[in-house]
């Protein structure tokens, strides 16, 4: 008698706003999945070392784990959910999301879009999880805050009759 591994959702990490949110969702959505979360950072040699292995590899490896303890503390404070695991991983990050979905029941990715092509719908690597993950994606789309003004009430709140 075999026994399955726990579901997981996989949660792509990159430092962003939308990473950050990623791994809410993957908070509010684990208990529907009886899932626990692996959260993973990738990293890769920037696109400027073409060619050549630069020396001192290990500082992307530090950035890419700071990155992922960052979001880890800012998504969720002291509350970090039971079985929670991160990982980071050198490869590109679309391929590295993608291998980690081949056991996933799902994959969360934010849509950061910081690519040269900035009018695309995704960026390259939420593209790459959509098109070639092994299970279900669910993109997390930026959202642009609007700057609080003077002349609007706050959200949630009535504006008081300046007659009155």
């Amino acid at each position: 008698m075999s026994t399955a591994a726990a579901p997981r959702i996989v949660v792509g990490v990159d430092g962003s706003q939308q990473s950050v949110e990623a791994l809410r969702y993957a908070q509010r959505l684990a208990p529907a999945f009886d899932a626990t979360i692996l959260a993973v950072a990738a990293w890769d040699y920037p696109a400027e070392y073409p060619g050549y292995v630069p020396l001192g590899t290990s500082e992307f490896a530090d950035a890419a784990k700071i990155h992922l303890e960052h979001a880890v503390a800012k998504a969720y404070g002291g509350n970090v959910p039971n079985g929670l695991e991160t990982t980071v991983v050198f490869a590109h990050p679309g391929k590295a999301l993608v291998q980690a979905s081949r056991d996933a029941a799902l994959l969360i990715v934010g849509r950061r879009g910081h690519g040269t092509f900035r009018g695309l719908l995704l960026g390259s690597v939420s593209a790459s999880c959509v098109s070639h993950a092994h299970c279900p994606v669910l993109v997390i789309p930026q959202v642009a805050e609007e700057p609080a003004s003077q002349d609007k009430p706050a959200a949630g709140k009535v504006a008081e009759d300046a007659d009155a």
